[in-house]
């Protein structure tokens, strides 16, 4: 089940309105300081971040799960060889501690600036967004780069030495691992490879991948230098000499055994006293696996599927030399994301943009493409699929109900997307050896296994499933304007429709996508889901010249509407009941915004006038509630509702996420952003980092064209 920003949350207004106070850190936030900040932030596998609140050369980055998962990752530079702490908590002889002075967010970097005696360093962590490429979105590589600049007017020696443990290569610390030197075959990267001695392919521990390799990679340089080993000695090496000593520790232990490390050191170009920046050293970080995903097959052993970047680099490496050759490219089209969502949040919600900005890697990085085998063992580069982790929540594989709050991202940026995520999922069900009559909930329970629900006992959630398949398809041809999937998989599609003909308007008691909610009957919310699936089959009928059945579901549809109306509104109709006939029930109707994101028109505006008027009764510091039940909401949720809603009620629902974004006290410090939350005091619940924060797009993707 899933996070971004949209224009800056100025902490000033948000104190102003009520915001429980809290401490400030010691440094600029710009445009504010959230609960975790992205490091490397690509992939399941790939995902570092830092704790909100502490400073970069005082706190280890760690896995999503925040301190419970600690990566180790470490950094110093000498400045006229006086040595200086910059990232990770390590300690070494003779170190002082860089100042934090200020923190920079925007869509794909996070920016740290620190002050060592008269020099100013940027530690810049780049994780590209490139969802409309593909071969670029799909490598498993993040950028790490440190430069630095005078500000004293004198020129000044900058030595600079980052490392990595063997903990990103497994979840359990006593697991043996091993490692190697390998050179790009340019001669222009060289890489730090560490991996598990005894992998074990598609196997988690603790939401590490137990199976594939991490490089740590720079670009080869005169003044390079590097080193494996023990973490003391290492540092203590640089912190000395300025340099390492070309050590290759061949004794193999487990990770936690003397903590071994991979270590680079080099010298920035002569920091003049000009005050300008320096160019930087390019470091990056990746996680590579082949196989990347297994998926189901119709009858024996499941497909083992390769990640889609083998079909344009054939080894880690040379996917490793271009990436560091492409890093100005890299920075160009994140300055580009950047500034496009920044001005089409400034268009609308001014408030939106800072939420889009940490959450634009977040979202996406929850998924993989991969590509599977032909005959003669090729790769088919013309058969991408889409793997979403659902993260934190569950780890099942191409939640239904995930990729639904997910989608406006996908709409966002490109609707291709949105295609290669459903194939799994449609692929799966024509094969014909699911039981059930309605969608399945996912295509596996555990990630990277894809391996389907033969036996019919995944999540039963019949109508929700059933509808956000019948949405997504429409959604997904409409947008890449590209009817080939709907055409190929008509049957499935039609089947499903006629389920939800045959169920929508009086949903038995059954769990919708809030399944941490009970089960109920009689729901509003899931009725209006299941009202839009039908007509979205109507369309989806017309789009493949199905005109007899596009009029039926279309009919059908319509028909419901009034119906659907009368067991729904209030007594005194001032709101829609959560479940009919209860008016003292209520919640937030967010399955509307399928009805404006298909541009079917099938609720009357007097629906949506009158559900403004009751949320603004509603609206606390920290948001609405999500329904009566209980007094949690999701932001997800919220941002959909805004979508919709006039432009006071919008400005009201993105301030008050925005307010509970801001907020770095526990439970919220030190994990990412997490969509399900007290409405009382803003406290966080047990999900992070979660792809349904690109439902933060959902005013864009109604208003903006995509990216690509």
């Amino acid at each position: 089940m899933f996070v971004l920003s949209l224009v800056t949350f100025a902490l000033v207004p948000f104190l102003a309105v009520g915001v429980v106070a809290q401490d400030p850190p010691a440094w600029k936030s710009d445009p504010f300081e959230p609960a975790a900040i992205p490091l490397a932030v690509r992939t399941p596998y790939l995902s570092a971040w830092l704790a909100g609140g502490h400073a970069l050369p005082e706190s280890w980055p760690t896995l999503y799960q925040g301190a419970v998962r600690r990566l180790g990752w470490a950094g110093y530079v000498r400045v006229d060889a006086t040595a200086y702490r910059t990232m990770g908590l390590s300690n070494v002889d003779g170190q002082q501690v860089a100042q934090q002075t200020a923190v920079k967010i925007t869509a794909s970097s996070s920016e740290f600036t620190l002050t060592v005696g008269s020099v100013e360093l940027l530690y810049t962590f780049l994780s590209p967004v490139e969802l409309g490429d593909l071969s670029k979105q799909s490598l498993p590589l993040s950028y790490f780069t440190v430069s630095a600049r005078s500000t004293d007017g004198s020129r000044h020696t900058v030595e600079v030495y980052a490392d990595i443990s063997a903990e990103w290569v497994s979840g359990d610390a006593k697991n043996l691992a091993k490692w190697g030197f390998e050179t790009g075959a340019d001669g222009k990267s060289v890489s730090h490879r560490i991996q598990r001695q005894d992998e074990q392919v598609f196997n988690e521990i603790n939401d590490h991948a137990e199976h594939g390799a991490m490089y740590f990679s720079t670009v080869m340089t005169p003044t390079l230098s590097y080193s494996q080993g023990e973490d003391v000695a290492q540092r203590t090496n640089f912190v000395t000499n300025g340099k390492l000593d070309g050590n290759a520790d061949t004794e193999y232990r487990a990770i936690g055994d003397r903590w071994p490390v991979f270590a680079f050191a080099d010298t920035l170009s002569p920091v003049e006293g000009d005050g300008k920046w320096s160019n930087p050293i390019v470091f990056s970080l990746g996680h590579f696996r082949d196989p990347v995903i297994q998926y189901v097959a119709k009858t024996g052993a499941p497909q083992q599927l390769a990640p889609y970047w083998l079909t344009v680099y054939k080894t880690p490496v040379e996917a490793i030399s271009f990436f560091l050759n492409d890093y100005k490219n890299a920075v160009l089209s994140a300055e580009s994301l950047n500034n496009k969502i920044t001005q089409d949040a400034a268009k609308g919600v001014q408030q939106l943009r800072c939420g889009l900005e940490v959450l634009a890697s977040s979202s996406s990085s929850a998924m993989e493409f991969a590509v599977p085998h032909k005959a003669d063992g090729s790769l088919d580069s013309t058969d991408i699929m889409a793997f979403q982790k659902e993260i934190s929540s569950s780890s099942n594989v191409n939640t239904v109900d995930v990729m639904f709050p997910f989608w406006p991202l996908v709409t966002y940026s490109n609707p291709k997307i949105g295609v290669a995520l459903l194939e799994p999922l449609l692929r799966y069900a024509a094969m014909g050896v699911y039981p059930n009559h309605w969608a399945v909930h996912d295509i596996g329970r555990s990630y990277p296994n894809a391996t389907g629900h033969n036996d019919g006992k995944d999540e039963p959630m019949p109508i929700e499933e059933t509808a956000n398949m019948l949405i997504l398809a429409l959604s997904a041809a409409q947008k890449s304007k590209d009817n080939t999937q709907i055409k190929k998989y008509f049957t499935q599609l039609d089947g499903w429709a006629q389920y939800l003909v045959a169920t929508t308007l009086l949903p038995a008691q059954q769990l919708s996508t809030d399944d941490f909610s009970d089960a109920i009957a009689n729901h509003t919310n899931l009725a209006a889901k299941g009202i839009v699936g039908i007509a979205a089959m109507g369309e989806i009928a017309k789009l493949t010249g199905d005109a007899a059945k596009a009029e039926k579901y279309s009919a059908i549809a319509k028909d419901m509407v009034p119906r659907w109306r009368a067991l729904a509104t209030s007594r005194d109709r001032t709101h829609l009941r959560l479940t009919y006939n209860d008016d003292a029930s209520s919640g937030l109707m967010y399955n509307l915004y399928a009805d404006k994101l298909l541009g079917l028109n099938l609720f009357p505006d007097e629906v949506y006038n009158m559900q403004n008027a009751f949320y603004k009764t509603k609206v606390e510091q920290y948001g609405i509630v999500l329904d009566t039940r209980a007094n949690y909401t999701k932001s997800d949720w919220e941002l959909w509702i805004a979508a919709i809603a006039d432009k006071d009620l919008q400005i009201s629902l993105v301030d008050a996420v925005a307010r509970y974004s801001a907020l770095t006290t526990p439970p919220n410090q030190g994990t990412p952003f997490g969509d399900w939350y007290d409405i009382a005091n803003g406290a966080s619940k047990n999900f992070r980092a979660r792809p349904v924060v690109g439902g933060h797009f959902a005013i864009l993707a109604l208003t903006y064209v995509s990216l690509v």
